[in-house]
């Protein structure tokens, strides 16, 4: 792969060791794209004193990271990163977010098609955070609760307006929007079936449909439903985010590299620049029908040109 992509090197990592097996090789920054259950890659990186970003950890499971960097926060920017496809939903929902006076409602529901292949490091990870954890967390009328049992279970439609069985999940979306827009209400739910691009005949697709409600800057009801797709599957948006993110944190983009800090990738990433990038690599925003009945919608279209024009 390394050979393939010029310009890398491929080494064979040890986490027992100190320098991982990296010997003395300049590092200026760390992704970690797999469950790194010593915390390894960010002892490496506060000693080294660069960035480090993690896609892997679940909502429960970020304890160990963020307790490495109180004890030592001025070494080095911790990425907490699994956000659903690294920005590919918290991005866009914070757009459409800024058309809102008060959102009361955020609704995800993520569709994997059911062919999307991935590597085994990601099959675990979904594995773990499906089946193994028991729970999920939303927030319910401003408190944060953990969905259980039947609760767990729900349904959406997707792009071409099939309802799908989905299962609940709580990736760090739901705790960045819920800060992030004050919504009371937030909810992730994640579907493994047929994308609505493979049910037309054409190739798989991912995605991500995101509905928000709440009332505009005068206090008139207003939604908003669009979808996020891409038809190479979930890996170009995932590889999207966590380019961006080492971007920020690395300065390369041109700005001054990111201070150390406790972030999510939502607060890295320009959404103007990420927008741009999403249409580059051939994935696009649809705008949809909100469920129910409101006085008043919006065009996400029309507010991702709004950002541009903004900017």
């Amino acid at each position: 792969m390394a050979g393939d992509i010029g310009n890398a090197e491929g080494i064979a990592m040890d986490l027992s060791a100190k320098d991982l097996g990296i010997g003395d090789r300049p590092v200026s920054a760390v992704a970690v794209l797999f469950t790194d259950q010593q915390v390894a890659g960010l002892r490496f990186a506060q000693d080294r004193g660069v960035p480090y970003v993690n896609i892997s950890p679940g909502i429960i499971e970020l304890g160990p990271e963020v307790a490495a960097y109180i004890h030592r926060p001025d070494a080095s920017a911790v990425v907490l990163g699994t956000e659903w496809l690294v920005g590919a939903t918290s991005v866009p929902a914070m757009a459409a977010a800024t058309a809102f006076g008060h959102v009361e409602d955020i609704r995800i529901g993520a569709l994997l098609d059911e062919e999307d292949a991935f590597g085994p490091a990601a099959e675990a990870d979904l594995e773990r955070q499906t089946q193994v954890l028991a729970a999920a967390l939303e927030r319910r009328e401003g408190s944060f609760a953990w969905r259980t049992g039947e609760a767990t279970t729900s349904r959406f439609r997707s792009v071409d307006g099939t309802e799908m069985e989905a299962s609940a999940l709580s990736p760090n979306d739901l705790l960045g929007l819920s800060m992030a827009t004050g919504a009371p209400n937030v909810r992730f739910d994640l579907a493994i079936g047929v994308s609505s691009s493979r049910r037309a005949g054409e190739p798989l697709s991912a995605e991500i449909l995101i509905e928000l409600s709440g009332t505009d800057p005068q206090g008139k009801p207003l939604a908003m439903r669009f979808a996020v797709v891409h038809p190479g599957g979930q890996m170009p948006l995932t590889g999207l985010g966590v380019a961006m993110v080492l971007e920020s944190l690395t300065g390369l983009g041109g700005q001054a590299p990111i201070r150390p800090g406790l972030y999510f990738p939502c607060q890295l990433l320009d959404a103007e620049t990420y927008f741009a990038r999403l249409r580059h690599i051939g994935g696009s925003i649809v705008d949809l029908e909100p469920e129910g009945k409101s006085n008043k919608t919006v065009s996400m279209e029309h507010l991702v040109a709004d950002v541009r024009s903004a900017a």
